[in-house]
Formats: structure tokens, C-alpha cells, sequence
């Protein structure tokens, strides 16, 4: 009987362990181009949710200070992801380096070029910023990649400005009240921080929404997604299908919730004291997140006639754009946590 008993509890024991090793959760980190802008909401949000922990993973996310700092941070090892713009999945695509999206969060990039408060009677177009200083999130960012993109389009030579990494958030806000610089391609919070600041703030163009995204683009222009090297993904499909998963609840999550909902959930020091216009900030951005996760291929096929057109490394390189995403992991989403009603 006590042999019995003890092969039984051997087994049980054994069973046990078994089941913790296999429902172990796999380590990812994220590493965000900026968690205080409202662009990578959902990455964060997700973690506050706690979507990432129901799909198996338990996530670290480092802030760093714009999307080339993240990518970096992935190119270099010392992360898995990058929460960024899909855009340097396009440009990177032109170096022979393979990088690939796998769940969008952003329908529009958010993109706003402001002229500091003291600057406003001496810049009245995209012409005026020839000579000026302009700050971006971080030089070889997507703010960088805008800030170059309208510059030709406006028959400015973008080497004409000089450009200056401020980051995200109050340093950029710092930045443009304190005169450090003459405009800044920004974000929000960070935008709708500012026109409460200053009623007179003036915006030289904006892509928070779909009308303005079209006027600047020709077109819709994914902006936020989680995206890593193919090498990487093709290595780890469970974890991507578990960050699809956790992104695409999320969303849905945002979808059904109310903004004062969504503000509730997201961490103190990311809110900030004026909650007010963090609010009023969140209510102008929910617009731009995705419903379904989903690349639309039209839009990365915008994304790199922007930036064929901006760079002639990329417009020489013929870019196979459709290889720099994949939609497999969102289709495969069978069914999310995220749901609920307003």
C-alpha cells in the first residue's frame, strides 16, 4: 500500500512539475520609442490589463527615448521587440536588414509639426523652417523621417534645418516654451498639452486624423505596430502570437471602453498631474487606434512612396514592401480577452 501510495505521489508530483514548466510564461521585452506618447497607448495599456500575463508571456517594457533608440535596443539584442513606427521596417528593408511587423496598432502615425509658441510670427509655412532648428523625438526617428518628408515636399533641402532630439513628452514641451527650438514635429500628449498652454499655438501640419493623414499622404499611413527581426519571429511564433493576441484584446478593450475608462487604467506618471488635458489629449487620439490590428497593404505601400521619395537609397533599392509585414499572427487571433461594453 505505502509503495503504492508512493508511486502515486511520485506521478502527481511529477504531473505537477510538468504542468508548471509547460505553462511557465516566456519572457519578452518591449522596447517602447517613448511610453508617454498616446501613440504606443496600447503596448502599455496591454500591460496594465494584464493581456500580456492571460497570453502566456510576461513582458518587460523599456521606455527609451524615441524609435530609433528601440530599434537600436532590438538590433543590438538587449530587447525582443520594437513598439515603433512600421516605417523603419521599410527603411531598414532598404539596408538589407529584415524587419517585420506583425500587429498594427496605429491606422494614422499622429504626426504633428508645431511652431514654438515665440516663433509664431516669423514661421507661417513649412518654407519658413529653412535655417531653424526643429526638434524630433530623436534623430533617425519617424519624427525625424516626417520632419524630412514634408520639408521636400515643401521644396525645402532637408539638410537645411537643423535637427535636434528632444524626446517625447515634457522635454519636448520644455523644449518648445523655453525656446530651445523654433518647432517640433510632436505627438500628443505632448501637442494638446501645448494648445492649452497656448491658445495661439500654431500647427503646420497634422496626421491625427484621417482626413489630415490623406491631405499629407494620399493616402491612410500606419503608424505604431509591435515589429521585430524576421529571424526573431520565425524563432519565437508563440511569443508573437501571444503579443498578437494580448495587442488585438487590447484594442478591443479601447474600442469598448469609455476615454475616462481608458485614462483610469493607464499608470500615474504617464498621466501626469493635469489630467484634464490628458484626457482631452486621449479623446483625439482614440480615432487613430486600430479595430482589427490588421497592416492594410496600401498603407505600407504609402509608407514607401514617402519614403522613395525622401530617400534615394530607398527609391533605388526596390523594396519588396510586402515582406516587411505579415498579417498571418492577426488572423490567427481566434478570440480576445478584451471585450466588453461601454
Amino acid at each position: 500500500m505505502n509503495k503504492m501510495l508512493g508511486r502515486v505521489t511520485g506521478a502527481l508530483l511529477a504531473l505537477t512539475l510538468s504542468t508548471g514548466l509547460a505553462t511557465a510564461a516566456s519572457k519578452v521585452t518591449i522596447a517602447i520609442g517613448g511610453g508617454a506618447c498616446l501613440c504606443y497607448l496600447p503596448t502599455v495599456l496591454a500591460k496594465q490589463l494584464g493581456e500580456y500575463e492571460k497570453a502566456g508571456l510576461e513582458v518587460e517594457l523599456v521606455d527609451l527615448k524615441g524609435g530609433s533608440d528601440a530599434l537600436r535596443a532590438v538590433l543590438g539584442g538587449s530587447a525582443d521587440v520594437v513598439s515603433g513606427y512600421f516605417d523603419h521596417c521599410v527603411n531598414l528593408a532598404a539596408k538589407k536588414q529584415e524587419m517585420q511587423s506583425f500587429v498594427v496598432y496605429d491606422r494614422y502615425p499622429g504626426l504633428v509639426l508645431v511652431v514654438a509658441p515665440s516663433h509664431n510670427k516669423e514661421i507661417n509655412s513649412v518654407k519658413d523652417l529653412a535655417g531653424k532648428k526643429v526638434g524630433v523625438s530623436a534623430p533617425g526617428s519617424s519624427t525625424d523621417f516626417f520632419l524630412k518628408y514634408m520639408l521636400k515636399k515643401n521644396g525645402v533641402d532637408p539638410t537645411a534645418t537643423a535637427v535636434i532630439g528632444v524626446g517625447l513628452g515634457a522635454t519636448a514641451v520644455a523644449a518648445m516654451e523655453q525656446g530651445q527650438i523654433d518647432a517640433a514635429v510632436m505627438l500628443d500628449p505632448s501637442v494638446t498639452v501645448l494648445q492649452g498652454n497656448h491658445a495661439d499655438l500654431k500647427i503646420l501640419s497634422d496626421t491625427r486624423t484621417q482626413h489630415d493623414t490623406l491631405e499629407v499622404f494620399s493616402g491612410e499611413y500606419p503608424g505604431g505596430a509591435l515589429y521585430s527581426t524576421s529571424a526573431w519571429i520565425a524563432g519565437h511564433e508563440k511569443e508573437t502570437q501571444a503579443l498578437t493576441n494580448a495587442i488585438v484584446g487590447t484594442l478591443a478593450w479601447i474600442h469598448a471602453h469609455t476615454p475616462e475608462e481608458i485614462m483610469a487604467k493607464m499608470p500615474e506618471e504617464l498621466v501626469g498631474k493635469d489630467k484634464a488635458l490628458y484626457l482631452a489629449a486621449l479623446k483625439n487620439t482614440i480615432p487613430m487606434y486600430s479595430q482589427t490590428g490588421k497592416m492594410d497593404p496600401k498603407g505600407a505601400d504609402a509608407v514607401l512612396a514617402v519614403f522613395s521619395t525622401g530617400s534615394p537609397e530607398v527609391a533605388k533599392a526596390n523594396v519588396d514592401v510586402s515582406k516587411t509585414f505579415t498579417n498571418k499572427f492577426v488572423e490567427q487571433v481566434k478570440g480576445t480577452t478584451g471585450t466588453g461594453t461601454k
